[in-house]
């Protein structure tokens, strides 16, 4: 029978260590919770440029307002105030294709595009396949386009500033930005790359697989969740929500007045 192993943490009476490292003596106070999670990943402390980068990566995800994930996180907490867990859990389940995860889509699809990038790699050609490829199944090119941030997503610049600044601009920056130009081309309208498919192709710059990748959405949503559950419990917003989307959304059901 295979034993039980992990190589990530262990712990005794009077220590805990971490990838060989003293918790108490070598992380706390000297790593950075963007730090710590890189570690978790890596099993490696980072550079002073991964980490710049890597912290920039999930700072980005952590807010950005009233989103499905944090409505239905504040209308959870609002049915169980006990359990700030479940609302958190309820707001990270809708972290999928359309939302947040789709820092894993754009990752993936940079990964399996271009497995092996170099000099002699034809990005244009790869991006033209990529759009094409979409365009048969009718897909959706993760982390191309924005519902409202039009002409661009802010975010994304300055992601792209910091990767110059830090040495991660490198082919999949490239790549995910020739995709979103043909995706433009292809259906006549503006396409920008979005701050997941930025985030995405950082990913495969850093050398993550990228079936963690919407891990990394987890982790910062987390944060913003939270957020917006104290202040739900300060300044309460979702019973009127809820009250309000049903008095509407069954208007049609009532009696006119006479």
């Amino acid at each position: 029978m295979k034993p039980y192993h992990t190589d990530i943490a262990w712990s005794s009476s009077d220590s805990i260590t971490v990838f060989g490292r003293s918790l108490p003596d070598e992380i706390l106070g000297h790593l950075s919770f963007g730090d710590m999670a890189f570690l978790e990943l890596t099993a490696r402390v980072p550079t002073q440029n991964e980490s710049r980068m890597f912290n920039a990566m999930l700072v980005t995800l952590v807010e950005h307002g009233l989103t499905p994930s944090t409505m239905v996180a504040r209308l959870t907490y609002l049915g169980a105030p006990e359990a700030m867990q479940a609302a958190v859990a309820a707001g990270l389940s809708g972290l999928g294709s359309v939302f947040v995860g789709s820092v894993e889509g754009s990752a993936k699809m940079l990964s399996e595009a271009m497995p092996t990038p170099g000099a002699s790699v034809d990005q244009d050609a790869i991006a033209r396949s990529i759009v094409e490829k979409f365009a048969e199944t009718k897909a959706i090119i993760p982390g191309i386009g924005h519902p409202f941030h039009k002409p661009i997503d802010p975010r994304t610049p300055r992601l792209i500033q910091i990767a110059k600044e830090t040495g991660f601009d490198g082919p999949y920056v490239s790549l995910i930005q020739k995709v979103a130009a043909e995706a433009g081309r292809a259906r006549k309208r503006d396409l920008p790359t979005n701050a997941t498919g930025m985030l995405g192709a950082l990913c495969c710059e850093m050398g993550f697989d990228w079936k963690i990748c919407r891990g990394l959405g987890v982790m910062a949503r987390a944060v913003g969740i939270v957020g917006h559950i104290l202040e739900e419990s300060r300044n309460p917003m979702a019973a009127n929500l809820w009250l309000r989307t049903e008095e509407e959304a069954t208007n049609h059901f009532r009696a006119p007045k006479p």
